[in-house]
Parts: C-alpha cells; sequence; structure tokens
C-alpha cells in the first residue's frame, strides 16, 4: 500500500516519518543494530517479501541511512548504518523503553541495553535538560523556531 507522503509539510516529525515511519523500516533498523548487515540475514528475521525488503533497503540508502557495500566476488553486498543511521538509536531505544513499559512480556525483558565497557544497564531513554536533569513531558513546550511559517495549524498548549 503506497501511503501519502509529507514532504509538502514544514514539520520535522513529518519529514522524519517521511523516511522512517513505515513499520517494516523501524524493525529492518532494530535488525541493523542488533547485528545484521546482509539481506539474507534482514528477511530470515523479519519473513518479509523480497520487493518488500528491496524496497525499504534502497530508500535507506538513498536517505544515507544505510551505506550498501559492494558485493564481493562469491559473496553479497551489506547494508552498514552510517552515522545518520546510527543518530537514530535512540529513537528506537525510546520505542523500545515505551514498549517496555507499556508492551511488557509477563516473562520479563525481551532485551536489556547494556554500555559496552562497563555491562551496567543504560538508563530509559528521556528529554534531559541543559544541566543533566531528566524532564517529564510536562516539563517541556514548544516555541516557534526561525523555520516556523505559521503555527496556526499546530495546537498550542501550555501546560
Amino acid at each position: 500500500m503506497k501511503y501519502k507522503t509529507f514532504d509538502h509539510m514544514n514539520c520535522s516529525l513529518a519529514q522524519t516519518l517521511d523516511i522512517v515511519g513505515e513499520r517494516w523500516t523501524l524493525l529492518i533498523l532494530r535488525d541493523a543494530f542488533l547485528g545484521a548487515r546482509k539481506f539474507s540475514q534482514f528477511q530470515e528475521s523479519l519473513g518479509i517479501a523480497r520487493n518488500i525488503l528491496t524496497a525499504r533497503l534502497t530508500r535507506l540508502v538513498d536517505e544515507d541511512i544505510f551505506e550498501k557495500t559492494s558485493a564481493t566476488e562469491g559473496g553479497h553486498a551489506e547494508y552498514r548504518l552510517t552515522n545518520k543511521g546510527l543518530a537514530l538509536q535512540p529513537v528506537l531505544l525510546s520505542m523500545v523503553h515505551w514498549g517496555d513499559e507499556f508492551k511488557a512480556n509477563p516473562k520479563g525483558a525481551r532485551l536489556t541495553f547494556v554500555e559496552r565497557d562497563t555491562e551496567l544497564p543504560i538508563r530509559p531513554m528521556s528529554a534531559i535538560s541543559q544541566d543533566g536533569r531528566s524532564l517529564s513531558p510536562r516539563d517541556i513546550k514548544a516555541i516557534p523556531g526561525p523555520a516556523l511559517e505559521n503555527m496556526a495549524n499546530l495546537t498550542r498548549r501550555d501546560k
């Protein structure tokens, strides 16, 4: 199913969703962060149709989220996260942490994310103040930036 694009919207969230908002794309990114590199690895993990996987990977390469390496003789091309792709890790972690809290498995944690050097669990993702404090949603408000032309289409909430 082809979805309407958001490229006409002057909204950072809409622009991001236009690239990574499709559910297969998020699961492809998840697998890449867990170590998948080859087409066959993504397909086996996800059970996704080849044509859909090809289209999603192509878009991620076109958007510079993945870099596709050339296939070696007798080998296969690999898909590696670029710096732009790696910058999506906090987004995916936030979604996982939300799922851990609100869609928990009764058997316990599915995955625990740890710091590589210490193997200590990381803290749940949250908005952080300039001085390092965790902020709640009620502590945050949006104010217009220089690229926002019109706030008429946004609902403004101060609290």
